[in-house]
């Protein structure tokens, strides 16, 4: 695809808080998704009490601040918030009534057991039930069983996007992106709330569902003095980060689709039909996208693999490397991690094997084949689709993507190297009611000239793979 055409900005801009788990990034985004700049800081946890939570306070200073200084040089038309699915705010009329549970937690072991007893079947869930605090229905299970009072005076439990537009307008919102990614609270198979939600009484803190794109109000006049923003700022309602990063490519014109995305997650989510999504498979997913249609999804900790295997080498990967790992051999063999991800039963029994496991220089060629390995596992379970695309942090290597389209040889494979695809697929959500052309889009088809054949290596792989599953 040729390269977009940004020459005549109107000259507006969109504002977006782009929440991970580890760092939060605010951006000023041109309306076509081009980052013009944006700044970053970690996202802070405090130990305690009632339990490990994030700094919400120190956060809402740090952004309101950012707004004042990026709207010194851009003129701030729209402000919307994109975020991990594993994170939500339980409030009362004007700001939280309990802490924000930090998710990587441990939840206590009496929750634990009641919620997987309550929690309901694959289909109501749309995921695993994961580890620690992840899920927001469990999150909310842990605040009504051990803060009662603080839980029964609250007026809505939002998901992390929806709290910070609430912030930012006053206005309470519910978002079907953000609930349908691993929350618990939505069945996004079949696009309502889950049981789970009416058996608790919950209801009443499910406030209106709103699309991501929509104008749930403008910038309160308070924060528009503080900032220096126009009180006309629109405030959206708000995305999942990867629910924003596959509505770029819906935004382009593409369709018949599955974008992968790398970094602490390899998350692979599909606009094709044919699941059956009563069936629970290792790293099956379900989310929705924004219009609340389903989006089967894969999803595995590759980037935690990744670290593990590459020991501490730095890249780039290397193709002499990756035909000595090939022909000798050398298989990195899953998982290193805390988590089973694709293989039930592996976790932290990940392990080299081969002759140049020990051998300078091949460990990060190992790691980048290796998480390779996994993506092509995560397509594996997803129906076929005309287009696949990659990208993210390992796209940065440019042999990913290589490997990845020689591991894939019928499939058209696309890779798209901008490194903030969140940030672009939420600022493209201001222009969505108004848009009457694709979105531009740059990408491109990786060359696979001169790399092993692997076809052997990933059988004899999965042969390695399987039968270290068969021996636990």
């Amino acid at each position: 695809m040729s390269a977009p055409d940004r020459s005549a900005p109107d000259g507006r801009a969109v504002a977006v808080l782009d929440i991970g788990k580890t760092n939060v990034k605010l951006f000023a985004a041109s309306p076509d998704g081009l980052a013009l700049e944006h700044v970053s800081a970690p996202n802070r946890t405090i130990a305690g009490p009632p339990y490990r939570h994030h700094d919400l306070a120190g956060l809402e200073d740090w952004l309101l601040e950012g707004l004042r200084d990026l709207g010194r040089r851009h003129d701030i038309a729209a402000i919307v918030s994109a975020a991990h699915g594993s994170g939500g705010v339980l409030v009362g009329e004007t700001g939280p009534a309990l802490p924000m549970v930090d998710y990587e937690q441990d939840v206590p072991s009496e929750v634990q057991a009641d919620y997987v007893r309550a929690v309901g079947s694959y289909r109501e869930r749309g995921s695993a039930v994961m580890l620690g605090a992840a899920h927001l229905a469990r999150q909310m299970l842990w605040m009504e069983r051990h803060r009662p009072d603080d839980f029964a005076k609250a007026k809505a439990f939002l998901a992390t996007p929806q709290y910070w537009a609430f912030r930012l307008s006053g206005v309470a919102a519910g978002e079907v992106t953000s609930l349908a990614a691993q929350s618990h609270l939505w069945s996004p198979a079949d696009a309502r709330p889950t049981r789970l939600v009416a058996s608790r009484g919950w209801e009443r803190l499910m406030p209106p569902m709103r699309r991501a794109y929509e104008t749930l109000g403008r910038l309160k006049p308070d924060l528009a003095a503080r900032t220096g923003l126009s009180r006309e700022t629109r405030i959206l309602c708000g995305i999942h980060d990867s629910s924003a990063n596959f509505y770029r490519y819906q935004a382009a014109g593409l369709s018949d689709l599955t974008v992968v995305s790398t970094g602490t997650w390899i998350v692979s989510l599909t606009d094709r039909t044919g699941i059956d999504f009563d069936v629970e498979r290792p790293g099956r997913s379900c989310n929705a996208d924004v219009f609340g249609r389903p989006m089967p999804g894969m999803l595995t900790m590759g980037g935690r693999e990744f670290q593990a295997v590459a020991a501490g080498e730095a890249g780039p990967a290397d193709p002499a490397m990756l035909h000595r790992i090939v022909s000798g051999g050398t298989f990195a063999i899953p998982s290193f991690g805390s988590d089973d991800g694709l293989f039930p039963g592996t976790a932290r029994t990940g392990r080299i094997a081969g002759p140049l496991g020990d051998e300078p220089g091949a460990r990060f060629t190992l790691a980048v084949l290796y998480t390779a390995l996994l993506a092509a596992e995560c397509l594996e379970d997803l129906p076929p689709a005309r287009t696949i695309v990659l990208d993210g942090g390992f796209v940065q290597d440019p042999m990913f993507g290589r490997i990845l389209a020689a591991l894939l040889p019928g499939s058209r494979v696309l890779v798209n190297h901008d490194p903030f695809g969140t940030a672009t697929g939420a600022a493209l959500l201001a222009g969505h009611e108004m848009r009457t052309r694709p979105a531009p889009l740059d990408a491109e088809r990786p060359d696979v000239a001169g790399l092993p054949d692997l076809s052997s290596y990933r059988s004899r792989w999965r042969d390695l793979t399987r039968q270290k599953e068969s021996a636990r």
